[in-house]
């Protein structure tokens, strides 16, 4: 490309590189794509295919101008590459155009760009931390069957009429619910099992059972919360009419090796012992789990961080202080964020304060991702579908929406990231536990 060209390599995931695109070059580029559009565009008075290209740059000549500067820009970096000496495939990011002057001679550039960085691991092992899982002892899988057994234990009514409804057991009602007088829609049932203190009814009610007989009925006055999601309901006191048809609790159930066969139908010879093993890998499993999430992930991405030290591409680093500083900026009042406008001296600085976690998110993420190469690690796509799935199922949402949400904000690529960093870590971890 007839162009002067000087590029200096910053460090080695960033260069800078000035230079000037002369006219002729622009003009040439200019005839080139006017004589390709001259064959397809279709203009009134001409036949298609025979546009002069006077006509075209008459019309579209802005556009056209455009383009050529677009195309020359393009050259140009390819160019840049050569004289760092590195592939397509090492640039990242999107360039940045720092200075963009059209003068006579032709337009003045300045570019910055960013380079896939060149990571080594040789420190990988020390960052990773200590790992002692608790033991599992016998008063935990105890206690554990007993959940398992109590989970899975019979209601049994109580006969006695005398006995008063406690916290924690069942209670089979009638009710109907009144606001101002008025039955409102939806505030009635018949036959309704509730457990006392699962707070699954408004504040106040299942407290308000409590004390109750067999039989009994009773006025219960509790007031919908201001975020109730019926807004017709929201905020406004109410009575609800109680019948106590029945008290409930748990029965017992005996921990036998028929209990046992019934939790592992596959295991034909299975019995109190073989359940207490399978209870026991578990509980190792879920504290292991346990001191991963709340512990030593943590650890080892604070020890990646200081000890595996790398050039940063800036245009990464940019792309992140970007995203941390909108999501810090969405966490302000409406009028707070009106008031940082009107000052950009201290929106900037608020922009820089992201810059030290940007810099870590960028610095981890590149790490997570060279591991993940090195030891072949992977997450393939229908995994990462299945999570946004399950997901969306333990929130009670539905799952295509959510689905097509992520899709639609480009958010699929970030949850793969987290399931990889997520991955990658456990399989450090489990090297030393």
């Amino acid at each position: 490309m007839n162009s002067t060209l000087k590029v200096q390599s910053i460090d080695s995931a960033n260069a800078v590189a000035q230079a000037t695109i002369p006219v002729d070059r622009l003009n040439q580029k200019l005839d080139k794509i006017t004589k390709a559009a001259s064959k397809n565009l279709k203009i009134d008075g001409f036949r298609k295919g025979h546009v002069p290209a006077s006509a075209v740059k008459q019309r579209y000549g802005k556009q056209l101008e455009e383009d050529a500067q677009r195309e020359c820009v393009q050259d140009l970096l390819q160019d840049i590459l050569k004289e760092l000496q590195v592939e397509a495939n090492a640039l990242i990011g999107d360039p940045r155009i720092t200075k963009f002057d059209q003068k006579e001679e032709g337009i003045e550039l300045e570019i910055e760009v960013s380079l896939t960085p060149s990571i080594s691991l040789d420190k990988l092992e020390e960052c990773i931390p200590e790992v002692k899982i608790p033991e599992v002892t016998s008063e935990d899988i105890a206690k554990r069957l007993e959940e398992i057994a109590n989970a899975r234990a019979p209601l049994v009514g109580i006969e006695d009429g005398r006995r008063k409804l406690k916290d924690g057991e069942y209670a089979k009602i009638n009710f109907e619910g009144f606001i101002e007088g008025k039955a409102f829609e939806g505030g009635k049932a018949e036959n309704y099992l509730l457990q006392i203190g699962s707070k699954s009814f408004i504040e106040g009610f299942e407290e308000q059972l409590i004390g109750m007989k067999k039989g009994e009925e009773k006025e219960i006055n509790v007031a919908f919360p201001e975020n109730y999601q019926a807004k017709h309901l929201a905020g406004k006191p109410a009575v609800f009419k109680v019948k106590l048809l029945e008290i409930q609790t748990k029965g017992k159930i005996e921990i036998d090796d028929n209990f046992a066969k019934t939790l592992l139908p596959d295991d034909k010879d299975a019995n109190v012992e073989t359940l207490k093993e399978k209870i026991k890998t578990q509980l190792q499993n879920e504290k292991k789990q346990e001191l991963y999430n709340n512990k030593l992930k943590e650890i080892l991405i604070e020890n990646l961080n200081k000890n595996i030290v790398f050039d940063l591409p800036k245009s990464i680093v940019h792309q992140e202080i970007d995203l941390l500083f909108r999501n810090s900026l969405m966490s302000l009042s409406q009028e707070e964020q009106q008031k940082l406008a009107k000052e950009p001296e201290t929106l900037k600085a608020k922009r820089e304060e992201q810059r030290e976690n940007a810099e870590k998110s960028v610095r981890v993420t590149f790490i997570i991702d060279a591991i993940a190469k090195r030891d072949k690690i992977e997450i393939p796509d229908n995994e990462v579908i299945n999570t946004i799935y399950y997901e969306a199922m333990a929130m009670r949402q539905d799952p295509k929406a959510i689905f097509e949400y992520y899709k639609n904000n480009n958010l699929i690529p970030a949850v793969k990231m987290a399931m990889l960093e997520d991955r990658v870590l456990t399989a450090l971890l489990d090297k030393r536990a």
